[in-house]
C-alpha cells in the first residue's frame, strides 16, 4: 500500500464547513465573522508519550484528544485539525482501529481532517488543530488575580498511578489498573467545560505535565502565588487510593500528568456562575485553593502549615 493509498483509505474524508480539505496542497479554513483562530500543536512519540503496546483505538483517541485539551484551555470551538504520521510500515491492522479511534473523536466534536502528510519512520504523530473563539474571550494564563479561587476539572492522578504500574513501582488491583490505564490512554478533552468558562474564568491551563508544573504557568504569566490545599488535593484522584499513602496521591495528583484535565482561576463573586458552567458541560469540578500576591506555590495541610515536599512536574529536556 503506497502513501496516497493510505491516506485515501483510511483518512480522507468529505469536508462540512473547511473551505477545502485534503487533497490539496493547503486546506482552506473560513472563521466565523467575529471570531479568532485559536491554534496548538502537539506530537506524540512512540517510548515517549506512550507504549508500543497501547491499543491504537485508544491511540488514535488520544493523539487528538490532547490537541482539543489545549482548545479547551482556551475557550475555543473545535474546527478542524491536520495529521502528519510517520509509521514503520503501512500496516492495515494498526491503521484501521487508530484512524477509527481518532475520527470518531473528532466527529463527537465536529472537527474535521483536513490535511497533513504520512512518510516512514519510527511511529510519531503530530496534530495541529484549528478552533474559533469569539474575538476578545479566549482564555489565557494571565489573567489571574489575587483572592481568585482555583479549581481543577474531573480527577488528576490516574494515569501516573497506571505509569507506575508499567514501570513496576506499584501493584494495584485489576479494576484499578484498568481504570487508572484507561485514563492514562483514552483522555477526555474538557472542551464544553473550557466553553463554558468564558466570562468567567480569569486565566487556564490544560494539565498536561502536572498540575504544579502547569499552574506555575499561569502564575508566571499573571505575576502571582498560589495556595493548593493538600486535602482538597487529595479528592482529586480518580481511583480509589487503597494502600497509598497521603504522600503519594499528593504525588500522583500534584506532579503526575498526562491527566488533560483543566485547571483555571475565577474570582468568588464567580462561584455560582462556575457551578452553572460544570452543570451546562457535565463535568465535576473542585476548588482547591487560592490565588495569592506573593509569587511561588504553597502547598499547605488542614492547619494552614506549609508542606516541604517537592512536587517535580514532567520536563521533556531533564
Amino acid at each position: 500500500m503506497g502513501e496516497f493509498e493510505l491516506i485515501a483509505r483510511y483518512f480522507q474524508r468529505p469536508v462540512q464547513r473547511a473551505a477545502l480539505g485534503v487533497g490539496d496542497d493547503c486546506a482552506l479554513l473560513q472563521p466565523t465573522p467575529g471570531m479568532q483562530l485559536a491554534v496548538s500543536s502537539d506530537m506524540l512519540v512512540e517510548g515517549r508519550h506512550f507504549l508500543s503496546t497501547v491499543d491504537p483505538r485508544r491511540l488514535g483517541h488520544k493523539a487528538l484528544a490532547v490537541n482539543l485539551s489545549d482548545l479547551a484551555a482556551c475557550g475555543a470551538r473545535p474546527l478542524a485539525f491536520t495529521l502528519a504520521l510517520a509509521l514503520p510500515a503501512a500496516d492495515p491492522a494498526w491503521l484501521a482501529p487508530f484512524s477509527e479511534g481518532l475520527l470518531a473523536l473528532a466527529d463527537a466534536h465536529g472537527c474535521e481532517l483536513v490535511g497533513g502528510d504520512t512518510t516512514r519512520g519510527p511511529l510519531n504523530i503530530c496534530i495541529t488543530v484549528f478552533g474559533e473563539v469569539p474575538r476578545g474571550q479566549a482564555l489565557l494564563r494571565s489573567g489571574a488575580k489575587a483572592g481568585d479561587d482555583i479549581y481543577v476539572s474531573g480527577a488528576l492522578g490516574d494515569a501516573r498511578l497506571a505509569l507506575e504500574v508499567f514501570r513496576g513501582t506499584l501493584a494495584l488491583p485489576e479494576a484499578q489498573f484498568a481504570q487508572a490505564r484507561m485514563r492514562m490512554e483514552q483522555p477526555t478533552p474538557r472542551v464544553a467545560l473550557g466553553q463554558a468558562l468564558r466570562g468567567v474564568a480569569t486565566a487556564a491551563v490544560d494539565v498536561s505535565d502536572g498540575l504544579l508544573g502547569d499552574l506555575s504557568h499561569v502564575l508566571a504569566a499573571s505575576n502571582v502565588g498560589a495556595r493548593i490545599d493538600a486535602e482538597a488535593a487529595r479528592t482529586l484522584l480518580g481511583c480509589p487510593a487503597g494502600t497509598l499513602s497521603p504522600e503519594q496521591v499528593l504525588q500522583c495528583v500534584l506532579a503526575g500528568g498526562d491527566d488533560y484535565e483543566l485547571v483555571f482561576t475565577a474570582p468568588p463573586s464567580a462561584r455560582s456562575h462556575v457551578k452553572s458552567a460544570s452543570i451546562q458541560a457535565e463535568t465535576l469540578v473542585t476548588r482547591i485553593g487560592g490565588i495569592e500576591a506573593q509569587t511561588g506555590v504553597r502547598v499547605v495541610d488542614a492547619e494552614g502549615r506549609l508542606l516541604d515536599a517537592r512536587y517535580a512536574s514532567f520536563d521533556h529536556f531533564r
